[in-house]
């Protein structure tokens, strides 16, 4: 930091910049004009015995910003620990030392275990921008992070944050690689297995660009934000928990790592294989069962990508010492009837509660996986989907979800949106295929996952015969605006739903 550095007073801009510290500045503060500081600069503030690293946005309206104070972003306040009345010391932040690193396997370098911990060392205390990162994550797209390598950053992620002990005995968990909008398996899961007396500590995340995550749709249903001691207590007494993973310190690179990897849409197993089990291993599990959904609009999409995931799972499983078994599922078409939080809860509670009308590819997925994770555990041959029905048969695994819920905070029933509109079909025929992708949209369009009763509830799944005119899926909107916008796209692009001849 300059010599000549003052302090600036400090308040808080009210400004969600998710887990990246930013400060605002007015383009006449002289302090900004001392130090040549510009838009995007990296900026070190200190405060008493803290330190942060934000990136700076010049303010050009003098009535919102006045040119002798600094207004912080909620991550920047709150990592900063920032009183009423603080004032703050600003500097240049020093070069990040893993940008070499990260320039070497731009130039497609190999890279060593303490080169992937200088960068998510770096990552974690904000000193890379995001150019840096899109430039990371860019280098390792595709096939270009090695087995050896994909070993080495999952480690490297799991060793930055904090890593669960649960004392003797197996820990069990599951996750799927994603893409299927409404597959909402894991409360399911997590029901039985527990109900059958195993432990199974699920933490899960939130939505980014799908229409409902684990955790958003839990939230609907009972507490999820629950910290170590709260888990702790949950999974001694109930055996089980479904929380989310954003505030247990699990591998806290990865949602950092995630915020610019998701607009850049790349594919890369590598980085895709550490975010997964770096969670795992930070989580404590011992054993894990992985669902990969492949389908033409899945995350993957042909069975060969399967074969070479789960190769790369297996051998970074093996590393870390997680006995792992993958499931290769169906991932051409949305799971259960809702898409979006209580629309998925509800069909969460309908399978639970073993009701007529609940989704049968829902409750028949949920239970393959609950009885291929029980085999996992038992190592009893192909009985596990047979104790699973019968767990969930019996109601034990109802009555397990209650006592997860209640012990998590309580239980509450998954409300409804006040706004409907209902799309019929346009001609006659077969359901051929719904689209994940255009139909995830609509329900995100409609407000899901942030509206937590907005979303999509289909009538009519693929193989099934249709009318003119007869429904074939229903938006739920909490406003008219949003409901109009879904509803706008859904009527104007391409549609979700193909329709073909057939009997």
């Amino acid at each position: 930091m300059s010599d000549n550095v003052h302090s600036i007073p400090l308040v808080r801009a009210g400004i969600d910049t998710y887990r990246q510290p930013v400060v605002f500045m007015h383009k006449d503060c002289h302090l900004c004009r001392a130090e040549g500081f510009s838009s995007l600069t990296r900026v070190e503030i200190t405060l008493r015995e803290r330190k942060i690293i934000a990136s700076l946005n010049v303010v050009t309206d003098a009535d919102w910003l006045a040119p002798d104070i600094a207004a912080l972003s909620n991550s920047a306040w709150t990592s900063l620990g920032v009183r009423p009345g603080d004032e703050g010391f600003f500097g240049h932040a020093e070069p990040a030392e893993s940008t070499s690193a990260i320039r070497a396997k731009v130039y497609g370098q190999k890279l060593a275990q303490d080169d992937f911990r200088a960068i998510v060392k770096d990552v974690l205390a904000f000193r890379l921008s995001d150019l840096d990162l899109a430039a990371f994550i860019a280098s390792c797209a595709g096939d270009r992070l090695d087995v050896d390598e994909t070993i080495a950053l999952t480690r490297a992620m799991q060793d930055a944050g904090q890593t669960l002990d649960w004392g003797e005995g197996m820990i069990l968990d599951k996750h799927c690689v994603g893409g299927l909008p409404g597959n909402r398996t894991t409360p399911i899961v997590v029901a039985i297995v527990a109900a059958a007396g195993f432990r199974i500590p699920k933490t899960s995340s939130r939505a980014i660009t799908s229409p409902a995550g684990t955790a958003d749709t839990m939230e609907v249903m009972t507490p999820v934000a629950l910290r170590i001691a709260d888990l702790r207590r949950v999974v001694e007494a109930e055996g089980g928990c479904l929380a989310w993973g954003g505030e247990l310190d699990l591998s806290p690179a990865d949602d950092l790592l995630i915020r610019i990897e998701r607009p850049l849409d790349f594919d890369s197993d590598g980085q895709l294989v550490a975010s997964v089990l770096s969670k795992k291993a930070a989580a404590g599990s011992t054993r894990v069962l992985i669902d990969i959904p492949v389908g033409p609009t899945a995350k993957v999409r042909s069975p060969e990508a399967a074969v070479s995931l789960a190769a790369r799972m297996e051998s970074v499983a093996a590393a870390l010492g997680l006995n792992l078994r993958i499931h290769v599922s169906d991932g051409s078409a949305p799971v259960g009837r809702g898409i979006g939080p209580s629309l998925e809860a509800r069909d969460v509670l309908a399978v639970l509660r073993r009701q007529a009308d609940a989704p049968s590819d829902l409750r028949e997925r949920a239970l393959d996986l609950a009885g291929s994770l029980l085999e996992l555990a038992q190592g009893n041959g192909p009985i596990g989907r047979e104790q699973a029905e019968t767990l969930l048969a019996s109601g034990a695994a109802e009555a397990k979800f209650r006592a997860i819920c209640e012990a998590q905070g309580g239980f509450f029933e998954p409300g409804l949106a006040p706004f409907h509109a209902v799309e019929t079909a346009p001609v006659g025929g077969v359901i051929a295929e719904i689209d994940n992708r255009r139909i995830a949209r609509i329900a995100k369009l409609a407000g899901a996952p942030g509206r937590k009763t907005a979303g999509v509830l289909l009538h009519k799944r693929p193989g099934e015969r249709v009318d003119q005119g007869e429904p074939l899926y229903e938006i739920h909107a909490e406003t008219s605006g949003e409901l109009d916008w879904a509803r706008d796209y859904a009527r104007s692009s391409a549609t979700a739903f193909t329709i073909g001849e057939g009997q």
